[in-house]
C-alpha cells in the first residue's frame, strides 16, 4: 500500500479509501488461510512544528484536505494532504485518518533533497512528540509484527 495517492477518486478521503483497501486485503488474507499475520503500511507527509526552524520550513505546507487531480493520463486520483502542525494537532489529525489507524506501519515521506540534518530533525520530532501518542513502540523493544486479523 504505502502511497500518498490512490487511483480512486470518488470524493472519499485518502484515509477512508486506504482503510477500505486494508480491510479487503486482510479479509482476503484470512480467507486464503495463511498462518501468519501480514504487515500493512501507509505513507503520509507529516511535519511536526516544534520550534521556529520547523515553523519556518513547514508552517505553510499544511493542506486542509485531500485533493483530486490527475497524473496526466486523464484518470482522476486522490492525493493525500500534507500534515504540518504542532504535535497535539498532528496527533488529533492522524488519529482521524482511518488508514493510519488501521495500518501496522506509518511511513513518513520526507524531503530528502533538504539534507540529512533537516530530515533527522523531522524524524526526531515525530518520534519524540507524535509517535508515542499513536501507539508507536521502537523496534529495539522487540520484533515488529502485524496486527492480528479478526
Amino acid at each position: 500500500m504505502s502511497s500518498t495517492l490512490v487511483s480512486e477518486a470518488d470524493g472519499s478521503s485518502l484515509g477512508d479509501i486506504q482503510a477500505e483497501q486494508i480491510n479487503r486485503y486482510r479479509a482476503a488474507w484470512k480467507d486464503a488461510g495463511h498462518d501468519w499475520t501480514p504487515r500493512v503500511s501507509v505513507s503520509r507527509s507529516v511535519f511536526p512544528i516544534v520550534d521556529d526552524r520547523s515553523r519556518e520550513l513547514f508552517g505553510l505546507q499544511a493542506t486542509g484536505r485531500d485533493q483530486i487531480g490527475s497524473l496526466g493520463e486523464g484518470t482522476p486520483v486522490t492525493f493525500g494532504r500534507t500534515y504540518a502542525a504542532e504535535p497535539d494537532q498532528l496527533i488529533e489529525q492522524l488519529r482521524a485518518d482511518a488508514a493510519v489507524m488501521a495500518a501496522d506501519t506509518l511511513m513518513l515521506t520526507i524531503p530528502n533533497q533538504m539534507g540529512v540534518e533537516t530530515n533527522l530533525a523531522i524524524l526526531r520530532a515525530f518520534a519524540d512528540h507524535v509517535a508515542p501518542a499513536l501507539g508507536w513502540i521502537p523496534a529495539d523493544r522487540g520484533p515488529v509484527t502485524g496486527y492480528e486479523i479478526d
